[in-house]
């Protein structure tokens, strides 16, 4: 489908609600920010929320000198996107979110998996099937670990890009991988208008700007 039939399809559904779960010790605002880089063609088509997490952050930041404080972390012993990436299973459990709708489908940006065990095996331990596209970055510290977390997903659609542990700019060929996801999850989404919470769209720590 061109670019034209594309827009056009979009315009006729509902954008779906993104929520944006922020890198360690930044906030909501920061991601706000990061994210706003990417093409208009993509964040037109998505409804963003960003929120900040419920700890002040207890030691410096990476981002200290580029962003201004306050800046957040969502745990306080370890560092990263592992939030987003055990979520569903998580949730399957009845572990988290467990008065929201289920995720429907995940972005996730520099992410990895959960190494502490206690929660490692009721995030994985089944295979998540929520649609899922993940951002590795080939010199991401945590790219092993983000390799390793796609074994927990059914069929993850992957963008590789040539940075570290970012927030990585769009090329002709990630934006059309990430249009095409969107509007995949906008067609699975259509028969599902009544629920509220659809993808979780993370990233570890952000180091440099998009």
């Amino acid at each position: 489908m061109g670019s034209m039939g594309m827009e056009e399809h979009f315009e006729d559904q509902r954008k779906p609600r993104i929520l944006c779960l922020h890198g360690f010790r930044t906030s909501g605002e920061i991601m706000k920010k990061q994210v706003h880089k990417w093409p208009k063609s993509v964040l037109e088509k998505m409804d963003l929320v960003f929120l900040d997490a419920p700890f002040p952050a207890e030691g410096k930041s990476d981002l200290e000198g580029v962003f201004d404080p306050p800046y957040y972390e969502w745990f306080q012993f370890e560092k990263g996107a592992l939030l987003s990436g055990a979520l569903p299973g998580l949730q399957e459990k009845g572990m988290a979110l467990r008065k929201v709708p289920k995720i429907k489908f995940l972005i996730i940006i520099g992410g990895a998996n959960v190494r502490v065990a206690s929660v490692a095996e009721k995030a994985y331990s089944s295979p998540i099937e929520c649609p899922s596209l993940h951002f590795l970055g080939e010199t991401d510290f945590l790219k092993p670990r983000g390799i390793k977390l796609l074994e927990s997903f059914v069929n993850p659609v992957t963008i590789y890009h040539p940075k570290g542990h970012t927030v990585p700019r769009l090329d002709e060929n990630s934006l059309e991988k990430m249009l095409s996801f969107l509007e995949r999850i906008q067609n699975k989404l259509s028969a599902n208008e009544h629920s509220s919470l659809y993808l979780s769209l993370s990233l570890s720590r952000l180091m440099t700007l998009v």
